[in-house]
């Protein structure tokens, strides 16, 4: 049962890798790593039923918990908005500075 244990940590070690390599996607390397260390933990309480094995497999579900719901959260610098487009890219701002009429006839002020 400590060989199942030990391969199933290390796969999801070697998995968390190969996700963040190969598709840059860390929140989601992290996730299936976590996951994969419950699925170990777990393993390791079923091969030994005493204290020790509940408290690890209990930390691990814990900081899978925490970190899950700290990723889940949307980064502090989503809410910004992009700056306003310089007066090059405006069409219409030539119009408002000179206060003439655009082409609904109405004023640009």
């Amino acid at each position: 049962m400590e060989a199942l244990v030990t391969a199933v940590t290390a796969l999801a070690l070697v998995i968390g890798v190969v996700i963040v390599l190969s598709s840059g996607a860390f929140r989601i390397a992290v996730r299936v790593l976590l996951d994969l260390l419950t699925a170990a933990g777990l393993l390791r309480l079923v091969g030994d039923p005493g204290w020790n094995g509940l408290a690890g497999a209990a930390a691990i579900i814990t900081l899978r918990q925490l970190l899950g719901a700290a990723l889940s959260a949307p980064p502090p610098w989503s809410g910004r908005q992009s700056p306003a487009p310089c007066a090059g890219d405006d069409h219409h701002l030539p119009l408002a500075v000179r206060g003439e009429t655009g082409e609904s006839g109405r004023i640009t002020t």
